[in-house]
């Protein structure tokens, strides 16, 4: 009850200021006109007397009461008549300019107030169901079968609109009815993980750490240091730390440019499926980035490598 006094209290607020609004700039329209017919030589008097009143208030630095939401709006609209600049003594020319830039945001706001009209209710129920029915389609494919078979044209987007929550992509996106989390728990001792670190020396030198991790039992398996990565260095970073009569299955990497398409290309070559993370996405490969969090946390927040020597001299340890 409260929350519904309050939005009546402000609805009336609004109400009693845009009529104030309205009825100033009314009586202000008919000024404007009065002085329209006027001669020249009376109004530039008139200018002249004025300005001569408020450089008295300014002369004894009489600071100016706060402007109404009328008064603003007052000294826009008649701003667009003639050059303002040079009459403009109470606020700074940003002060107008951004009451300007004010009301162009309310217009808009109340401009596009309505959004977009929603779809017929029977497509919705429509969209539900072959969610409901298909776990395994995104909007993409969503919206190509009603295009291609229904021939009903909509967007991924508007698809999206009315995904039904309990099988929102957001809430956990996947490509096949198994979850991510179920999907490395249970392939946990088959899947390796790498990520890169980065150090700075006392010299104020970047230094690359190349880190690889098996996730079931996160064993580091390799760790090396370098000043320049690339990606024939990574590789054969990859093949020391990978044994010939591995066991492994996947491998988890980011999508940074050292992991070319040459170096996967190899990594297939020695059975390994890559996984590669999706963008912004660090949760995908979460136990290589909790370990580089460990590393940083726990080792370079109070060690400052001398060099690169030292810095593998402590890794190793």
């Amino acid at each position: 009850m409260s929350h519904l006094y309050k939005n009546m209290l402000r609805t009336v607020r609004l109400l009693r200021s845009v009529g104030f609004i309205l009825i100033n700039t009314g009586a202000q329209g008919i000024q404007f006109l009065r002085l329209a017919v006027s001669s020249r030589s009376a109004l530039s008097a008139e200018v002249l007397f004025l300005r001569k009143q408020l450089a008295f208030y300014q002369e004894h630095q009489i600071a100016p009461r706060k402007l109404t939401d009328a008064a603003r709006f007052s000294l826009v609209l008649w701003s667009r008549l003639f050059n303002w600049r040079e009459a403009l003594m109470i606020v700074k020319p940003e002060t107008l300019i951004g009451w300007h830039r004010k009301g162009f945001k309310l217009f808009w706001r109340w401009k596009s107030r309505m959004g977009r009209p929603r779809i017929p209710e029977n497509l919705r129920r429509l969209i539900v169901g072959m969610v409901q029915d298909n776990p395994t389609w995104g909007e993409e494919r969503v919206a190509a079968e009603l295009s291609v078979k229904l021939g009903i044209l909509v967007s991924p987007r508007t698809v999206r609109a009315y995904w039904p929550r309990e099988s929102d992509p957001r809430s956990g996106r996947r490509t096949s009815s198994q979850h991510w989390q179920t999907f490395v728990r249970n392939h946990a001792q088959a899947i390796v993980a790498a990520d890169f670190l980065v150090a700075i020396t006392a010299g104020f030198r970047v230094l690359y750490v190349f880190v690889v991790m098996e996730v079931g039992s996160r064993r580091i398996l390799h760790c090396k240091v370098t000043a320049h990565p690339t990606a024939g260095w990574t590789l054969q970073q990859f093949r020391e730390a990978i044994p010939s009569d591995h066991g492994y299955r996947f491998l988890i990497h980011d999508r940074d440019t050292i992991f070319s398409e040459e170096v996967d290309e190899h990594l297939q070559a020695f059975g390994l499926k890559i996984l590669r993370a999706p963008v912004r996405a660090p949760k995908a490969n979460a136990y290589c980035e909790r370990l580089m969090g460990t590393i940083r946390r726990e080792w370079l927040d109070f060690l400052i490598p001398l060099n690169e020597k030292h810095l593998r001299r402590e890794l190793r340890e």
